[in-house]
């Protein structure tokens, strides 16, 4: 009686000890897939950059993703204050302007360049570099207008006005090609070049059409 008592307790011993460690190992399994869902288990962590989460043409383009050298940061730098100016030579022309071919001219720069510019500044915003700075001899913006320039094309009206702002701005849209050549030539980054293709096209073929319009006037 006392083998059979003895062996009992052995049993209810043994069982105890395999259901504790059945919760135990429960226990465990939860806690550690409540591990894996709070802190990721052993994944590593991924940086999304902002191009992959960003609508195409907006943010993504805006932001100007990938390697950056000093030509790109020069060429947004000294493209942003050539832009500004041909957009207030643009301006002059409410009320002086009398060609419709010289209108139309003037909303297509207004159209093309003030988007450009906003482009631009957030380049330089998310490079971490000033939208402005000190270049030395050598690094001026070429096709720039005088002060002198500017009362000139504002003191004109009509067909004065027409001719004149049609040799200023040949001479404006030549320098912002030869810059943007430069970027073709020498920058690095994809979104920068792409730019600097679009102002060789665009405003090699306004040129080609103030020739034209200077011809007749």
């Amino acid at each position: 009686m006392r083998a059979f008592t003895h062996r009992t307790a052995r049993k209810s011993a043994l069982t105890v000890a395999v259901t504790a460690t059945a919760l135990l190992l429960a226990a465990c399994g939860a806690e550690d897939g409540t591990s894996g869902m709070d802190h990721g288990g052993a994944s590593p962590s991924v940086t999304v950059s902002p191009s992959a989460t960003t609508t195409p043409g907006a943010g993504a383009e805006a932001g100007a993703p990938g390697a950056f050298n000093d030509a790109d940061v020069m060429f947004a730098q000294m493209m942003i204050p050539h832009h500004e100016q041909a957009l207030e030579m643009a301006g002059l022309a409410d009320g002086r302007a009398e060609d419709p071919e010289v209108k139309k001219l003037v909303a297509a720069i207004e159209r093309a360049q003030d988007p450009e510019i906003q482009r631009m500044k957030a380049w330089l915003k998310g490079w971490g570099k000033p939208e402005s700075a000190a270049h030395g001899s050598g690094h001026g913006m070429s096709g720039m207008m005088s002060d002198q320039d500017m009362k000139d094309l504002a003191a004109a009206k009509g067909k004065a006005f027409d001719r004149t702002f049609a040799e200023l701005m040949i001479a404006h849209h030549d320098g912002a090609v030869a810059m943007a050549k430069d970027e073709q030539r020498n920058g690095r980054n994809a979104t920068a070049r792409k730019l600097a293709d679009d102002v060789v096209r665009t405003q090699s073929a306004e040129v080609a059409q103030l020739r034209t319009i200077l011809d007749r006037l």
